[in-house]
């Protein structure tokens, strides 16, 4: 290296110079955030600003949000409409200022997009840039469907912007190749410049072209979101059939997708994501965000949407002495052992410990038991393995006093027991351990105050019917839930932990249609799983149309049984 270039390029001047700037082109997929690429997330980590999609939707909230979980708290996010029409520019200028950009597109950028544009306008002012693609709904929309554009037997595939509205129906019509048609349903551009052809018009031209009115078809809309719906008809019926779907609540609305070909004729067998037990379900969870998060998960694996609505807020001890003492017992031998009976529990010992200085080896000596899968995961999260647990079918402070050994002077040189717990939480544990001999240190370890009011569209759903199911995961989630924002509607399923939660719910006027086989949230989510799929198979197995709980008439207010 020469010296003189080495002493250039480390001076002032070098360091006052920025960065060299970047653009990224990131195909998002056509609507599920989960089909996002490795190397799309991977842009949006090192992301100084984000240029998010334009197209709304129902879902465009969770799009959005969990797209940008990918990236830093302090990257810029922009709406395309503060860019005042100049896209483009705005993310070029970002970029010769040295900042990373990614801009977002639904979809795939050079499919239907206007991605080319941008990459050659980084192109002409030299600045350097990526396109990844993503998956295009042409591809992904029918597989979200059932649908598969190239059965055995046919080679080719032709796909129409629906904008168009001069084309070549002859050749569209011909042969056996699978047609598909990007938007069919709106009528023209945003400047009106160009009428889009409507479904009516695209069928009677297919026919006049040779195709017959029996043809098979498919309509898709909201692909690969819990919003999605598929009309299955023919060349002659699907006008009839998308009002009849409509009156029924699946409207069929933009952006949409229309599909003729061979592998229509299969799609009632192959409609793996639309068939989930809970599809587009509006399933309440009354926890937090931190909390429901494996719940929510598994919730969506079932295709419902999950919404987490905290019903409690946890808040520390009003006075820390008693905690203190705790700490300080586990770290001297006071105690034999801990029993946890929630995740907050081993939160609120995990903070303290952490404050001292201490980790999971000050453990080393003391037996840990725990009630609940999500605590015992909690614990072992910490770098603790529990001890002792309650029957699977019983996950509960009595299930644990069932298998809790009694004390044993001879045996148990330290009979003390050290319980950390919520400020409102039952004395059945705290009791039976004491019958069976052991001195307890009944901590009040945190407290637990009703949460603020949801917002009031929230408010408003669940008093409403707007939400198709309810999961309550302990007696406190039934009476805070009520508290703040009111009774739920009739129409709403109502499923809970367990006897005790079902009694707490009976009490407060609410029919419970689903109980968990064993108290565990993993369990509550499956027993909804299998009530959704089994409406599901009555509907279908008498004919009648899948309807969601929030879609069916609404009568009277919910009545005890």
């Amino acid at each position: 290296m020469n010296p003189q270039s080495e002493t250039q390029e480390s001076g002032p001047a070098a360091q006052a110079a920025p960065a060299a700037g970047h653009v990224g082109l990131v195909g998002a997929g056509p609507g599920a955030p989960e089909l996002l690429t490795l190397r799309g997330a991977a842009l949006l980590e090192r992301a100084d600003v984000v240029v998010l999609v334009r197209e709304p939707g129902p879902e465009l909230a969770r799009y959005r949000r969990e797209l940008l979980a990918h990236c830093r708290d302090d990257v810029q996010v922009v709406e395309p409409a503060e860019c005042g029409g100049e896209i483009d520019a705005f993310a070029i200028g970002h970029a010769r200022e040295g900042r990373r950009v990614v801009r977002l597109y639904s979809g795939d950028p050079l499919f239907g997009c206007r991605g080319a544009d941008l990459a050659a306008a980084c192109l002409r002012a030299g600045v350097e840039f990526e396109i990844v693609p993503g998956l295009s709904s042409v591809t992904a929309v029918p597989a979200f469907a059932g649908i598969p554009l190239m059965p055995k037997g046919t080679g080719e595939v032709r796909v129409v912007d629906g904008h168009q509205p001069d084309l070549d129906w002859g050749r569209l019509a011909d042969g056996d190749a699978t047609l598909v048609v990007l938007f069919p349903d709106i009528d023209a551009d945003d400047d009106g410049a160009r009428p889009g052809l409507g479904y009516d018009r695209l069928c009677k031209s297919l026919i006049a072209a040779g195709r017959p009115g029996t043809t098979p078809v498919a309509v898709t809309r909201m692909g690969s979101t819990t919003d999605q719906s598929t009309v299955l008809s023919s060349l002659s019926r699907l006008t009839a059939d998308l009002k009849a779907a409509d009156a029924k609540g699946n409207n069929i609305v933009a952006p949409a997708m229309f599909v003729m070909g061979p592998g229509v004729g299969g799609q009632k067998d192959l409609s793996w994501f639309e068939g989930r037990p809970l599809f587009g379900w509006r399933v309440l969870v009354p926890r937090t965000k931190e909390q429901a998060a494996h719940l929510s998960e598994q919730l969506r694996g079932y295709g419902a949407v999950p919404e987490e609505v905290p019903t409690i807020s946890v808040e520390p001890p009003r006075t820390p002495q008693q905690m203190e003492r705790a700490v300080r017992g586990l770290v001297t031998g006071r105690y034999q052992w801990v029993a946890f009976t929630s995740v907050n529990a081993v939160k609120a010992i995990r903070e303290r410990f952490e404050e001292y200085g201490l980790d999971a080896r000050a453990f080393a000596g003391v037996k840990v038991a725990a009630v609940g899968e999500q605590t015992a995961a909690s614990l072992r999260e910490f770098g603790i393995q529990p001890d002792l647990l309650p029957p699977a079918d019983r996950q509960s402070g009595t299930g644990l006093v069932e298998v809790w050994p009694p004390y044993d002077a001879e045996l148990d040189p330290i009979e003390r027991v050290l319980l950390p717990r919520a400020d409102i939480a039952t004395e059945a544990l705290a009791a039976g351990l004491a019958d069976l001999g052991w001195e307890v240190d009944d901590v009040t370890a945190y407290r637990t105050v009703r949460a603020a009011p949801p917002p009031a569209p929230i408010r408003e759903a669940i008093k409403g019917g707007g939400f198709d199911a309810v999961l309550f995961t302990s007696s406190s989630t039934v009476r805070n839930l009520v508290g703040i924002a009111g009774k739920p509607h009739n129409t709403t399923v109502i499923a809970v932990i367990g006897p005790e939660t079902a009694k707490t719910a009976a009490e407060f006027g609410l029919r419970v249609d689903v109980v968990a086989p064993k108290t565990s949230v993993s369990a509550l989510a499956e027993a909804l799983s299998e009530y959704g799929a089994a409406q599901r198979a009555e509907a279908v197995a008498a004919g009648k149309p899948v309807l969601k709980p929030s879609q069916k008439r609404r009568g009277r207010r919910r009545k005890t049984v």
